[in-house]
């Protein structure tokens, strides 16, 4: 795989490019520099675009629930050579407001949750998106924010039924890829979601942009692709959230 999202310079096939607005000298204690979980750990519901409460890291999930049925969608897998891609634009605000430009598909629609601490682009079925996070501060490299997201993951109930199906880390992004039930609110009939994690490092190592890919398990090489085009395209320039 080629080196993706190297901040500032050209490597392989992507340009990434972080520039911080305003006169700022440095970065302020962040969310995502701590162990308290912000949205990008608020449970799987992350890369489904959602925004929870974040879970009690204290908490012990009950062993005792009962097994959950679970169910798989048949629809026809997402391809990857039938979408088309175009450069999309967006502000998230955070510890920074963050204006991101990125390479998705086309025809995939864009929403944001209140606070925009993210932007996601839904695929016109509405069971594949890419969900972004950013304008956190930069300040931990992804090897440590994929370790993070996995002791998240382990602290969900055993009815979300979370397997988790490779890690790895390269010199500028860390990626993990799972499956998972979402709960009964979200997913009564108990269907398996397909998900596929990274996490872009700047040119300091540290991660600079989180970005998920969600869809169905069929969906696995097409969800791959878009995030790899995201990844190889994206962009953060940062500014005060007051400016």
């Amino acid at each position: 795989m080629a080196r993706r999202g190297a901040f500032g310079t050209l490597m392989g096939s992507g340009l990434v490019v972080i520039t911080v607005l305003g006169g700022i000298g440095g970065y302020a204690l962040g969310l995502l520099t701590t162990d308290a979980p912000s949205a990008a750990y608020a449970g799987v519901a992350a890369p489904l675009g959602t925004d929870p409460s974040s879970p009690d890291p204290s908490a012990t999930p009950s062993q005792s629930q009962p097994p959950r049925k679970v169910t798989y969608d048949k629809s026809p897998a997402l391809r990857a050579d039938e979408l088309n891609y175009k450069t999309r634009t967006f502000t998230v605000r955070d510890i920074f407001k963050s204006r991101m430009s990125l390479r998705v598909p086309s025809d995939w629609s864009f929403t944001q949750p209140d606070p925009p601490k993210t932007g996601r682009f839904t695929d016109p079925t509405g069971k594949r998106w890419i969900r972004v996070e950013s304008g956190f501060t930069i300040s931990r490299p992804p090897e440590e924010s994929l370790k993070a997201r996995i002791a998240q993951l382990s602290m969900l109930p055993p009815n979300q039924m979370v397997q988790l199906l490779s890690q790895s880390v390269h010199d500028n992004y860390a990626t993990l890829m799972y499956t998972y039930v979402p709960d009964e609110n979200q997913s009564p009939e108990g269907v398996v979601r397909y998900v596929v994690v990274r996490w872009v490092a700047d040119a300091s190592g540290n991660c600079a942009v989180e970005m998920s890919s969600t869809g169905l398990p069929q969906d696995k090489d097409a969800l791959v692709e878009v995030l790899d085009r995201a990844t190889d395209s994206v962009q953060r320039h940062d500014s005060p959230v007051g400016s």
